[in-house]
């Protein structure tokens, strides 16, 4: 396998089970957003990914953030564009493992592993169907030289109104980025900071519950 992870079978079975991957974010691991799982759909087979590059001390990053007196803080995207490349490899090997529903992929990430998910969904265009991206945004130095018109996508977007990581007002982009683009999309804010609020469980839960 292209990526280290941790599954959870699902809980009613099927010949051809949904598939939620979940991808952490920066200075994270596999077993965090796996946190999340006993409390979703009993039909989905989930599957937490870890990121290939190790900080130490059982964290993980898609890719290096740097920090210098002259650039500031930035990404190394050359990282994110190989760890992208690998995720969507994964993809594919976990459908063929376990013969998931081609037509129901999640793909789950926070943080870090949300900017991600937006670009792989422009950059591999359908190969998931529905985007959760928590506490994250659209990078626009991570995406394809032209956007598919073919990308059928649906989009769930939150963000912490008082995220003290990634500004809100980045995350505020998405809606209007996909708008232009006629993508299913719908973003949402919470009291919260860099996290999860119990309601935005909630509502990316019922959202995923929909699609199934």
């Amino acid at each position: 396998m292209s990526l280290d992870y941790i599954s959870r079978e699902p809980k009613i079975k099927t010949e051809n089970p949904p598939l939620l991957i979940l991808l952490h974010g920066y200075g994270s691991n596999m077993e965090d957003l796996f946190s999340f799982s006993e409390e979703l759909p009993d039909e989905l087979l989930i599957i937490s990914a870890e990121a290939p590059y190790q900080m130490g001390f059982g964290s993980y990053a898609w890719y290096a953030i740097n920090f210098d007196d002259i650039k500031g803080k930035f990404s190394d995207l050359e990282q994110a564009k190989t760890s992208l490349d690998k995720i969507a490899l994964f993809i594919d090997e976990i459908k063929t493992k376990y013969q998931t529903d081609p037509t129901k992929t999640f793909l789950l990430g926070f943080s870090q592993g949300a900017i991600l998910s937006y670009s792989l969904s422009f950059f591999y265009p359908n190969k998931v169907q529905n985007i959760i991206a928590l506490s994250g945004y659209i990078n626009t130095e991570l995406l394809p030289k032209e956007i598919s018109k073919e990308i059928k996508t649906n989009y769930y977007c939150s963000h912490g109104s008082v995220d003290q990581v990634l500004p809100v007002e980045w995350a505020r982009n998405s809606k209007p980025f996909l708008d232009k683009l006629g993508l299913n999309n719908t973003y949402s804010e919470y009291p919260v900071g860099h996290g999860v609020a119990p309601q935005n469980f909630y509502s990316f839960k019922a959202w995923i519950e929909e699609k199934i």
